[in-house]
């Protein structure tokens, strides 16, 4: 199964924690994205987080591919206290190849990606030619707002 991960963190070692996701899915992994700071999103009075998107390609159910995303999660300690507040690490499900679906529990294609360049501009990296939602990436990252995008930075290094 072909899947698109986004991962995010600020708080602690954000870069550990990024890290940890790319680790952990080493053996399936087709493409890691380069680090991105981004202002939060949502709510805005915290520090910035560090994204990476990552393709894998891993011998798993989306239910399995859930459970190995929180329990990375729970790993890093991971506590869900306030929506869009800070977070140790944030591993979520943006897509998976052939795959969609509306339960509450595991959404695919993610419903909120296409709003999102800290989701768009790092799977960008690792894939030019992705779609989602039959729409391509690079089309829905244009179509954000300029402020949205320039809040997404790549890292050097």
């Amino acid at each position: 199964m072909r899947a698109v991960i986004s991962a995010g963190s600020n708080m602690e070692d954000s870069r550990a924690h990024l890290a940890s996701v790319v680790a952990h899915f080493a053996d399936s992994l087709v493409a890691a994205s380069s680090l991105y700071a981004t202002a939060p999103w949502g709510k805005t009075d915290q520090p910035d987080f560090l994204n990476q998107s990552m393709l894998i390609d891993a011998p798993l159910t989306p239910t399995q591919l859930l459970r190995e995303c929180q329990a990375l999660e729970e790993a890093a300690n991971r506590v869900r206290v306030e929506r869009w507040g800070p977070r140790t690490l944030d591993v979520d499900i943006v897509d998976i190849a052939g795959y969609t679906s509306n339960d509450p529990e595991l959404t695919v294609p993610h419903p909120r990606a296409h709003l999102r360049a800290f989701v768009l501009a790092p799977w960008l990296e690792i894939d030019p030619a992705a779609t989602l939602g039959g729409e391509r990436v690079a089309d829905l990252l244009a179509r954000l707002d300029p402020a949205e995008r320039d809040g997404v930075r790549r890292l050097e290094g």
